[in-house]
């Protein structure tokens, strides 16, 4: 008999009892962490030992060392960078990914992780309502699946130029200008600067971050040529979504590849109450988003989808000696991200999708638009306190007076952990911002946090 079982086992149980204890305590711990990474360290044994240690006791210790520091990120009452919490089906599947280690680049090699996330693929394509021939490349987030959306549009408008960009690169090739609302995530820059194409030309939007269709026209009328056009699912601050239908007709009557960052946003797209709010939106050439937001699967794993799957191969694929790849139907899944080597972080995906079935992804998304609008509503009705944006689905902004007060309140909040918000700054003032992507948060959760704001506003009054 191997003695796998045996290696494994007390290690793995010692790590099922120590994530059992955490799970249980999230609900009502506080969400902030007690001791900080500088405290953390200071418990870290500062030089590697010589000898070995068992592994279960390896485990205890790393349970031991990190419980301080970790962020109850899984609570209810954690509203901080748009960060979901974890299924259990996802969590378990997760679990298994770990345990197969399966090296997901080749169908061939790893066929059963390649065909899981291929249903995963056809299912999310159906869910958000878009083109049903479109490549699914399982990215590490969101700023990967811009990366790699924008680069199949750079790949695309290359070959339509006639510039061999793999013999080449790019120096000398014609100039891509990149537009894009002002009030775009800076992911999108971030991908722009990944990609070597520059600063994007910052067309004008309105109060909620909605880009002006008729500015974006006369942007791109007066620097003509090849051309990206990056639109928004979920702005930032305010959860608004550019208007699709006719952004995505100015660009494309201007022969523009047009990319959607929905990181949280598109996944509106699902439930038939908030989907007018991206009309045309399936019209986009890629979009990105994520599943460790919106879909509360572990981290990490973004979502790219591209229209046009050639652009997207021709961007990512390599063909050497030693790899038996597959030339035609689904692809390799190296074809479709910048990685030849990952974990299959789209099982956890099938898994969440598995456990709750199309309806239970509809009621989800719902329900977390259901909850920031009962959070702006119950906060509304505190003295002091400002909503600033319309919340049309999972985002609030408020402010609470002066810059001051505001900083001072959202420094409070986060001190005493009941809850978490995270604080920014939006249309030139400094706010605190919620976001509700988690899918244990309940109307106790909601009431909770009003009630922590409440404490916060009532101990720091204005100056």
């Amino acid at each position: 008999m191997s003695a796998m079982p045996e290696a494994y086992g007390a290690a793995l149980e010692r790590a099922m009892v120590h994530a059992g204890e955490w799970l249980a305590s999230v609900p009502t711990r506080s969400v902030r962490p007690s001791s900080d990474a500088d405290q953390v360290a200071k418990s870290i044994l500062p030089r590697l030992p010589d000898g070995a240690t068992d592994a279960a006791e390896v485990v205890d210790e790393l349970a031991a060392l990190a419980e301080p520091g970790l962020m109850a990120i899984q609570s209810g009452r954690f509203f901080g960078w748009v960060m979901g919490g974890t299924l259990p089906a996802a969590m378990a599947a997760d679990w298994l990914v770990s345990a197969w280690d399966q090296n997901t680049g080749l169908r061939f090699a790893t066929p059963a992780a390649a065909a899981i996330e291929e249903s995963a693929a056809a299912w999310l394509l159906d869910l958000l309502h878009l083109p049903a021939t479109a490549d699914v490349g399982f990215t590490t987030g969101a700023t990967t699946a811009n990366f790699v959306g924008l680069a199949a549009g750079r790949q695309y408008l290359m070959d339509e130029a006639g510039w061999d960009l793999e013999a080449l690169g790019l120096s000398g090739a014609p100039r891509i200008t990149t537009f894009a609302g002002r009030e775009r995530h800076a992911a999108v820059d971030l991908a722009l600067r990944y990609l070597g194409l520059g600063a994007c030309v910052p067309v004008d939007a309105d109060d909620e971050g909605r880009i002006f269709p008729d500015a974006l026209a006369d942007a791109m009328d007066q620097q003509p040529g090849p051309s990206l056009v990056c639109l928004q699912a979920g702005n930032l601050h305010s959860g608004a979504f550019d208007p699709m239908e006719e952004a995505i007709a100015v660009a494309h009557d201007r022969g523009a590849w047009v990319h959607v960052d929905g990181a949280f946003g598109l996944w509106a797209a699902v439930s038939p109450r908030l989907r007018g709010r991206l009309a045309g939106v399936e019209d986009a050439d890629s979009w990105a988003t994520d599943a460790h937001k919106t879909l509360n699967v572990p981290y990490d794993c973004g979502l790219a989808i591209v229209a046009r799957p050639e652009a997207l191969r021709r961007a990512f694929s390599v063909h050497t000696s030693y790899l038996i790849a597959t030339d035609a139907g689904p692809g390799d899944p190296f074809e479709k991200v910048p990685e030849m080597s990952r974990r299959a972080r789209g099982i956890p995906v099938w898994a969440a999708l598995r456990q709750l079935g199309r309806d239970g992804v509809i009621s989800m998304v719902e329900r977390l638009a259901a909850n920031a609008r009962a959070l702006a509503e119950g906060l509304s009705s505190i003295p002091g306190v400002e909503v600033l944006n319309d919340v049309v689905f999972t985002q609030v902004s408020v402010c609470f007076g002066s810059d001051d007060r505001t900083h001072r309140i959202t420094q409070r909040l986060m001190a005493e952990g009941a809850v978490w918000m995270s604080g920014s700054s939006w249309r030139g003032r400094e706010i605190l911002r919620i976001s509700v992507s988690n899918w244990t948060t309940d109307a106790g959760d909601v009431a909770a946090s009003i009630a922590a704001v409440r404490g916060a506003v009532e101990a720091e009054p204005e100056a």
